[in-house]
């Protein structure tokens, strides 16, 4: 019995590790991406590494690169109002493309107004650093 515990633990640590990794990569594309949210893909990596390896969490906090958009947000530091403008003004802009250009389906167009008016409040509820 203890094996079969043994097992089903590193079975799902694994699943984790991979877990963050994929994630990891969806926020990387998210940079690339406008409308994917590259932030909470991390902190959703992240917390994958915590449980399964302080490791790769510890590397994903100190990345050159994505280190920021994690530490920013973990610890609460909040953003620049210049951060902040330029999120939500590229946010409307490709989100407004996209339901003009790239689908003729209405309700495809009510969601993506549904996710950019939310990302645009949590944005705007998000703290303001005074510098940058």
């Amino acid at each position: 019995m203890e094996n079969v515990r043994v097992e089903q633990s590193r079975i799902v640590r694994y699943a984790y590790v991979i877990s963050g990794f994929l994630l990891v990569a969806i926020g990387v594309i998210g940079i690339f991406l406008p409308l994917l949210p590259t932030t909470i893909f991390l902190i959703l990596a992240s917390a994958c590494f915590v449980k399964s390896s302080p490791k790769a969490n510890e590397w994903l906090r100190n990345n050159k690169y994505l280190g920021h958009y994690l530490k920013n947000y973990q610890d609460r530091a909040g953003l620049t109002i210049k951060s902040k403008i330029f999120t939500i003004i590229f946010l409307w802009l490709s989100i407004l493309f996209s339901a003009f250009y790239l689908t003729d389906e209405f309700y495809i167009k009510i969601i993506l107004f549904a996710i950019a008016i939310g990302v645009s409040i949590h944005l705007i509820m998000v703290k303001t650093k005074n510098h940058e």
